[in-house]
């Protein structure tokens, strides 16, 4: 009986409710939606034509002065270039005047644009994208505050084109289907990390975010990689390799204290390095040069290690150990990177080094020159740098290089096949001490050629290059209707 009742009456019913359903609210919702979307379409196309395209870049610090901000200047001085009816937005939570900020990428970074068509576009939403209001689930709950922020700037400006140059992909969905506009991106790197990838559903939301973006330019091979991994859409991923250019040593401040990152002081000097150095006499100290801020990825305790091992080795020779000198150099952001170099020179004292390692914090713009042109040899740490500026920089200026096998160094910059070799992989602390050996025991013909083949390597960071790169990367952007 009640199964028959089901089917006579309660089946019908719902039937009957679910045609309801579309002819009444589905359908006119679809037509209220063509219609929406086409009409901000034509609005678009039309005032597009007739005041040029408004490309919006999402980049809330664009005042920070590092290697990101030398990407988002870079790029937008190109699109100007090829497409000068284009209007310039740029999303911001900065409070320094428009003036102050297109100065100061003027002198850092020797980009110059045209000011007029720049207009930064004030967001107040700033704590929803800071690490320090998320305690727990950092990097997850920065991501979903993202989109707070990403609704904002969609509210103060509906851009015809909209490209994220800070690795906010929880904002590609708002541009891609409120905004209606075509979607690009450059990343650095994933902000998804190794643990979340291993939790399905974060996998997943990151995934369907990404696959947002009409146009994907990674930063290398490494970052490319991932991406691929996690976005799916290879079709429309691209590598453009972040600029690295010449710039006047006079704009250059005299201090490292000043800049955020002691790493992206020299990403303007790739043409002054190469003419700095001359190969180091067989009579000078073997000088080991790291170029790295102190922070914990960048792995300081590692090169320690790698020091204490090189003297095992050369225990029977101590004539040679007493002329190297391992030199690290970097800059203290505040009181806790000051403990960390603390701590780093305790632990030289431990491991009996004090003699062979200096400390070199905060220095001059002229002693790091003079440090450049007077090492031997350049040493990096970081596992799975996304890039790794800082070995481009040292293989500029004529040092040897010995680079962590991983990342950015490993897939992009550094070869070691013996006939074009342009420096040394190491990743653990016996392998990073052969390696010095190895590079001391050359003969001055072996280094002339890796340092020749290593300085011709890094051409492939101009800012020429990336122009072109992105330029060709973002055409189906700029050209989109």
């Amino acid at each position: 009986m009640l199964l028959l009742f089901i089917s006579l009456i309660v089946l019908p019913l719902i039937f009957i409710g679910f045609l309801i359903f579309i002819t009444f609210v589905l359908v006119p919702f679809a037509f209220i939606f063509a219609s929406w979307y086409m009409r901000i379409k034509e609005r678009k196309l039309t005032r597009r034509k007739r005041d040029g395209a408004n490309v919006a870049f999402f980049h809330p610090y664009c005042n920070a002065g590092g290697g990101g901000e030398r990407v988002l200047w870079v790029a937008i001085k190109a699109i100007l270039a090829r497409y000068p009816d284009s209007n310039i937005h740029i999303y911001t939570v900065e409070t320094a005047e428009p003036q102050t900020i297109i100065d100061r990428a003027q002198n850092q970074f020797n980009v110059k644009v045209d000011k007029t068509k720049i207009n930064f576009i004030r967001l107040s939403m700033r704590r929803a994208i800071e690490a320090k209001t998320y305690p727990y689930f950092t990097l997850l709950l920065q991501s979903l505050g993202s989109m707070i922020l990403g609704l904002e700037a969609f509210m103060k400006l509906n851009p015809d084109i909209y490209i994220d140059t800070t690795g906010f992909a929880f904002t590609f969905p708002i541009f891609r289907y409120l905004a209606q506009c075509p979607v690009g991106c450059y990343v650095h790197y994933p902000t998804i990390t190794g643990a979340m990838m291993r939790r399905v559903k974060h996998r997943i939301l990151y995934g369907v975010v990404g696959r947002c973006a009409d146009v994907v330019m990674a930063n290398g091979t490494w970052t490319e990689d991932h991406l691929n991994e996690l976005w799916r859409c290879p079709l429309n991923t691209f590598r453009v390799y972040p600029p690295c250019e010449e710039v006047p040593l006079s704009s250059l401040s005299t201090s490292l204290s000043n800049h955020n990152s002691l790493l992206h002081l020299f990403l303007a000097l790739v043409s002054e390095l190469k003419q700095l150095r001359s190969l180091v006499k067989e009579s000078d100290p073997i000088r080991i040069l790291s170029v790295a801020q102190f922070r914990p990825e960048k792995d300081h305790p590692l090169m320690l290690q790698a020091m204490y091992e090189l003297r095992n080795l050369l225990v029977k020779n101590e004539m040679l150990w007493n002329k190297i000198k391992l030199v690290l150099v970097g800059s203290c952001r505040n009181a806790e990177d000051e403990e960390r170099v603390q701590n780093l020179k305790d632990l030289a004292k431990h491991l009996s080094l004090e003699a062979s390692v200096e400390f070199v914090v905060n220095a001059p713009y002229a002693r790091l020159l003079q440090m450049y042109q007077t090492s031997s040899l350049a040493i990096h740490a970081m596992w799975n740098e996304h890039f790794g500026i800082s070995v481009v920089e040292c293989m500029a200026a004529g040092l040897i290089t010995i680079a962590h096998r991983s990342g950015g160094p490993l897939c992009d910059i550094v070869e070691t096949a013996q006939a074009s070799r342009t420096g040394f992989l190491a990743a653990e602390p016996d392998e990073y001490a052969r390696a010095i050996l190895e590079v001391i025991a050359l003969s001055s013909e072996e280094r002339k050629r890796i340092v020749e083949a290593a300085r011709a390597s890094v051409d492939r960071f101009s800012t020429m290059e990336f122009e072109k790169s992105f330029l060709r990367a973002a055409e189906p952007l700029m050209n989109l209707e």
